[in-house]
């Protein structure tokens, strides 16, 4: 979040934003998704807003806007949420 708030400004208020409501998009679902029965209907459509926000990662390296080191690290993060979020629906799916 705080490399987003250093974006020149016009990426900031296009990629920057858009970034930053998927995150707190995705932090909701997960949060939500803890406590009610039914977790795959929330879980499942966080895969695709994670894809989503790999490939706005990759963005921000392609248009230069993030070094290689911050853009190795967002992206190990990232894969990290997936692994976690894939277990999680992998666990769910085998719940009878």
């Amino acid at each position: 979040m705080p490399l987003l708030n250093r974006l020149p400004r016009d990426h900031k208020f296009a990629l920057g934003d858009r970034m930053v409501a998927s995150l707190y998009d995705m932090m909701e679902g997960l949060i939500e998704a803890r406590y009610v029965s039914q977790k795959l209907d929330i879980l499942l459509p966080l895969r695709g807003k994670l894809d989503i926000l790999r490939y706005q990662t990759r963005l921000l390296f392609d248009f230069k806007l993030v070094d290689v080191k911050r853009y190795e690290n967002a992206s190990r993060q990232i894969d990290e949420i997936g692994k976690q979020l894939s277990g999680w629906i992998q666990q769910q799916q085998k719940k009878p």
